[in-house]
């Protein structure tokens, strides 16, 4: 399979271990990778902040730079979601809403696109200790990704795992929530660490970078020795 990896801003900027895990993990399981060097922001944080029609060529410069993928995936189900969101935004425009469903037509986050499309759900994965998972809010009430992670981590060899208590609470990242709501996101994620460590977690494992880098944050803040890992890091684990 000919796949196009959509790498998002944080993998770019903060995560590159997360980018190469996931292009080893689909190289690995016989995908052909490229990166078209022209894509951008998706978009979804100007626009989820009111700013539509600012965001429209952000969207455009991404549907233009996937136009001739087969695959589109990405370690991320908020951004892949908002590539989804493309022809609810561009409905009515003659030339961008047939683009754009064709865009999220082919738009999969990695453990869908390796479980639902792929057919795969054990990648030969080994990682030993006890982990929990956090189930991202766009990921699993908007993109509908629920059963995939579970379904590949179930097969991780060694991983004992440990349903996190809480799973449906936000994390108090939403992006600039985070930022223009400060302390009630300080409380939130507060409470989203008290759950993780109820569960005497090794690893807390997520698909969300977004999620994991304030999770992550806060742990660190809080001197807890829980490692924070990004699926695709388990998943290329050996």
């Amino acid at each position: 399979m000919k796949v196009s990896l959509f790498a998002t801003c944080l993998v770019d900027m903060f995560q590159s271990k997360v980018g190469k895990a996931t292009v080893e993990v689909l190289e690995r399981l016989g995908c052909e990778i490229d990166f078209p060097e022209s894509q951008v922001c998706c978009g979804q944080p100007s626009f989820n902040s009111g700013y539509v029609k600012e965001s429209t060529e952000a969207m455009k410069r991404m549907i233009e730079a996937f136009k001739d993928s087969k695959y589109v995936v990405a370690p991320s189900g908020s951004c892949a979601y908002m590539l989804h969101e493309y022809p609810k935004i561009f409905k009515g425009d003659p030339i961008w809403e047939q683009k754009a469903k064709a865009l999220a037509e082919k738009t999969y986050e990695l453990t869908q696109f390796i479980v639902d499309v792929m057919k795969v759900e054990d990648v030969g994965a080994r990682l030993e200790g006890r982990a929990t998972f956090h189930t991202s809010c766009h990921m699993t009430r908007l993109l509908g990704v629920k059963e995939a992670p579970m379904k590949l981590l179930s097969h991780v060899e060694g991983l004992e795992f440990t349903e996190l208590p809480g799973k449906h609470y936000c994390c108090g990242f939403g992006g600039t929530f985070s930022v223009k709501m400060a302390q009630i996101s300080e409380q939130m994620v507060d409470e989203k660490v008290h759950y993780v460590e109820e569960t005497m977690a090794d690893f807390l494992i997520g698909a969300d970078g977004g999620c994991l880098m304030n999770i992550g944050g806060r742990i660190a803040r809080k001197e807890k020795t829980i490692k924070v890992m990004h699926i695709a890091e388990v998943l290329n684990s050996r």
